[in-house]
């Protein structure tokens, strides 16, 4: 083995080992500054803990007594809000977290909420009112005929 190649063969040793120890302590502090969502896992949404929280109501319809006045509720099959910021007016937005794309949970005093790292939406716009979030909740069409809501 010559000095030049023994040269290389350290360097790719401190490399390896300098690069497990990055491994080894960052990915670690990465996944705790991740929050506890996994990035797009829709476990946070479970964990609703407002009373116009989530609704079964399935395909994306629900009735207007489902949805409280400056209130709301989170389809979470859907992964859309309905709320209704004034007597019948209904909006909907998407319910996955402009941050990091969790699921929203919860509405409360009229505001959508995200469990992962708490940014906070206007029920009115979907306007970010508070938290990391970078852009507002996107919104989505409603339509009402009688007393059922549909969202598309």
């Amino acid at each position: 083995m010559t000095e030049l190649d023994k040269t290389q063969t350290d360097v790719s040793r401190r490399m390896l080992l300098r690069g497990a120890a990055v491994g080894g302590v960052g990915l670690p502090l990465l996944a705790a500054c991740g929050g506890g969502g996994g990035g797009g896992s829709s476990d946070p949404s479970s964990s609703d803990a407002g009373s116009s929280g989530d609704s079964g109501a399935g395909g994306g319809k629900i009735t207007t007594a489902d949805i409280p006045v400056g209130g709301g509720t989170v389809l979470k099959d859907e992964k859309v809000v309905v709320t209704q910021p004034a007597k019948g007016d209904f909006k909907a937005f998407t319910a996955v977290c402009t941050h990091q794309g969790c699921l929203v949970n919860k509405v409360s005093d009229k505001k959508i909420i995200c469990p992962c790292h708490g940014s906070e939406y206007s029920i009115t716009d979907g306007a970010v009112l508070g938290g990391p979030a970078p852009a507002p909740l996107a919104p989505k069409q409603v339509s009402v005929k009688g007393d059922q809501i549909s969202v598309t």
